[in-house]
């Protein structure tokens, strides 16, 4: 039954917590006195705060960042986790608009290992000193479907992660798993053939999404079947996939997605980002063992 303002009932409520509206909370920050949940608690001298007054330095002894609110990786807790998704789905929106109006673009985006073939000398190509391809490639999609499928997987896949890592982190293993994607595509795939996608990334997205739900001991079912399916649509015939991209993604998301969220606290931020510098430097041996190859 409905209840008019200002009845018993509506007084006897609790407040929710000012940065999540679906939270009822009785504890206030002690120096704005706004509601705060128990994640958003940040422990003071007297009390809790919330984290615009830890962050703005509101006097708990500390510099700002040591109190604020950290992810399970030492990621900072933002105020919105999935910025860093939108814009990455933006970019690629932004070059698939931008390819579907020049075709010398796209073959300029795309990952190729090298043109001429031989016995010609490359003067296009990862081979021919056009390593940006590698980066360029995760960005650019052609289809509709392609862009459409991989956009949702990283909504899906990338919001949650992005807010459990916090951003710099989540971008590292974007980053690293979609170059991990366009290094074995380069090196297993023929020099002519023209690879595009962001599958790489959003494979390593899977692997790290994995590792997480395991360090958390989530049920790990839904996530394992839908890598399961994914990966018979990698390698099923008729569906011109480049698997060498989405194997590498993946592989590169769980060892780095691994180091991110079982770090010890004391050697944390070396332990994370010294795992994702070897995953790069395996990324560039690769990259020049193929170009030597071809040249």
């Amino acid at each position: 039954m409905d209840q008019p303002a200002g009845s018993p009932q509506d007084a006897q409520s609790l407040p929710v917590c000012y940065r999540h509206a679906d939270r009822e909370t009785g504890i206030r920050c002690t120096r704005c006195e706004r509601p705060i949940c128990p994640e958003c608690m940040v422990s003071a001298s007297v009390g809790f705060q919330c984290p615009d007054c830890v962050r703005g330095g509101s006097g708990t002894g500390h510099a700002p960042s040591a109190s604020r609110p950290r992810t399970i990786a030492g990621g900072t807790v933002t105020a919105d986790p999935r910025l860093l998704t939108k814009i990455l789905i933006g970019i690629n929106l932004a070059v698939f608009i931008a390819v579907q109006t020049s075709n010398a673009l796209l073959n300029d985006l795309v990952l190729r290992g090298a043109w001429p073939p031989a016995p010609y000398t490359p003067t296009e190509g990862v081979a021919g000193g056009e390593w940006y391809r590698l980066v360029t490639s995760m960005f650019t999609h052609e289809a509709p479907w392609h862009i459409g499928f991989n956009m949702l997987s990283l909504w899906f896949l990338g919001g949650p992660l992005e807010a459990a890592l916090g951003r710099a982190r989540y971008l590292t293993v974007y980053l690293v798993s979609g170059l991990a994607g366009s290094a074995l595509a380069y090196l297993l795939t023929p020099p002519a053939t023209a690879t595009l996608g962001a599958s790489g990334a959003v494979f390593g997205l899977f692997g790290a999404t994995a590792v997480l739900m395991r360090r958390l001991n989530y049920d790990m079912r839904p996530i394992i079947a839908l890598l399961v399916i994914n990966l018979i649509f990698t390698f099923s015939p008729g569906f011109n996939i480049s698997w060498q991209a989405h194997i590498g993604g993946l592989v590169a998301g769980v060892i780095t997605g691994y180091a991110m969220v079982h770090a010890p606290r004391e050697h944390r931020a070396l332990v994370q980002y010294g795992t994702s510098a070897l995953v790069l430097a395996v990324v560039v041996l690769l990259t020049l063992l193929r170009t030597a190859q071809l040249t």
